[in-house]
């Protein structure tokens, strides 16, 4: 993919890796030390309402208006029978190559929001500052709805002591993140992008459609410009209203460059987690290192995953699952693209965040820890990883990880005592 520079943002793009769409939950890493402007991945449908239901991954090829997709990426697992060529084809027969691929935006200067690109975390006074955290027990409350009305509570019966006094403090999010670009895509960064502001609590990644390389489309300044867009649209949000569905919405509207991408964009208000997922990046809530809740993944078939692309060529940001979220101090979400989630179960990457959290670590080492096992996997040609199975299910025979770039955004959710 192409590295190049954005005159409007004064920002330099790296763009670079197709990814892959599974059944299974992804979560993106990035890692970086100043501000990183990221956004959920984003893959909507044809409508005109907001969409909640989430639609599983199936074998079959999917229409999407006039087009379908079949986008089944190499990796370094067995690809004996996979031999599906990856891209969009139109009903004519021509082929418009459309694999994913994210971008990462960098500036040496915030647009809006703080940019992380690998900026140092103090851990000692960090740890002092919301040491609560590090204690729990942790509240057990826990409830989601969706903008279709369909509602899901999860919660336990009656509250604790420690349940009084949370609902007395203040939520905050303290995130942090690590990005590992597909091997083959280091020298121009990969094509993931993803942002997290700390003033407004909120965080997004986006993972691009490689497959328009083969039309000399670079994706990933789709998925850049998206995330852009959608930090501004973060920053423009009324004060107490955040509204995931009009911050992607807004975002889609102002995108012009060619290609197409996922997205996924999570804010903490008063009311908890508030998020919006298009296509097959998502995220994870962990509480006392059991996955409480996962973003459903939105496929039309096997590896052909929901995502924007400009004007009204993909899906819409209306067909993106918005979720509304209580969650309690201790929580830990995990937001990524779909190289976590390919290759990792929620188990496996609950674990990691679990034992990160004994040790005292920070959001951004967690996220480090998540990507290098993500990595790992990825190369192992004989295990059984998420992407494998969906593969198997869809009637190839594929074994081992999926290579391709990884993004992983971490946020502990702490408290402190309002004024």
């Amino acid at each position: 993919m192409l590295s190049g520079i954005v005159s409007k943002l004064n920002a330099t793009i790296y763009c670079g890796i197709p990814e892959t769409v599974t059944r299974q939950q992804r979560v993106p890493t990035s890692l970086y030390r100043h501000s990183v402007l990221s956004l959920s991945s984003l893959h909507s449908t044809h409508s005109s309402s907001h969409h909640t239901k989430s639609m599983a991954a199936s074998a079959s090829n999917a229409v999407l208006g006039d087009v379908y997709v079949d986008d089944l990426a190499s990796s370094c697992g067995n690809v004996l029978d996979l031999t599906k060529p990856a891209g969009v084809y139109f009903k004519d027969g021509t082929r418009k190559g459309c694999l994913r691929a994210s971008v990462i935006l960098r500036r040496s200067q915030p647009l809006y929001c703080t940019l992380f690109a690998g900026s140092t975390f103090d851990a000692a006074n960090w740890r002092n500052r919301n040491s609560s955290f590090f204690r729990g027990p942790w509240s057990r409350k826990f409830s989601t709805s969706s903008s279709a009305g369909t509602t899901h509570d999860v919660s336990s019966e009656g509250s604790t002591p420690d349940q009084t006094i949370a609902a007395r403090k203040v939520l905050k999010m303290v995130s942090g993140s690590s990005y590992l670009p597909h091997p083959a895509k280091e020298e121009t960064g990969g094509e993931d992008a993803h942002f997290i502001c700390s003033d407004e609590q909120a965080i997004g990644v986006a993972d691009g459609v490689g497959g328009w390389a083969d039309v000399g489309v670079n994706a990933g300044l789709f998925a850049q410009e998206l995330i852009s867009n959608s930090v501004r649209a973060v920053q423009e949000e009324p004060k107490g209203s955040f509204n995931p569905a009009r911050v992607l919405e807004k975002a889609h509207s102002k995108t012009k460059a060619k290609g197409s991408s996922t997205a996924c964009i999570i804010a903490l208000t008063d009311e908890g987690l508030h998020a919006i997922n298009l296509g097959d990046s998502g995220f994870i809530v962990v509480r006392d290192g059991n996955t409480i809740f996962r973003s459903p993944v939105q496929l039309h078939g096997f590896n052909f995953t929901f995502q924007l692309e400009s004007g009204d060529g993909g899906d819409l940001p209306s067909s993106g699952e918005v979720f509304t979220l209580p969650v309690a101090p201790g929580d830990v979400v995990i937001a990524g693209t779909d190289g976590l989630f390919d290759n990792l179960y929620n188990n496996e990457i609950s674990a990691v965040v679990l034992n990160a959290v004994k040790a005292g670590l920070e959001p951004q080492a967690t996220a480090q820890k998540i990507a290098a096992m993500a990595r790992h996997r990825a190369l192992d040609r004989n295990k059984l990883t998420p992407f494998s199975i969906a593969a198997q299910e869809a009637g190839f025979h594929y074994i081992g990880g999926k290579l391709d770039d990884i993004t992983v955004v971490v946020s502990y959710i702490t408290s402190f005592t309002s004024e």
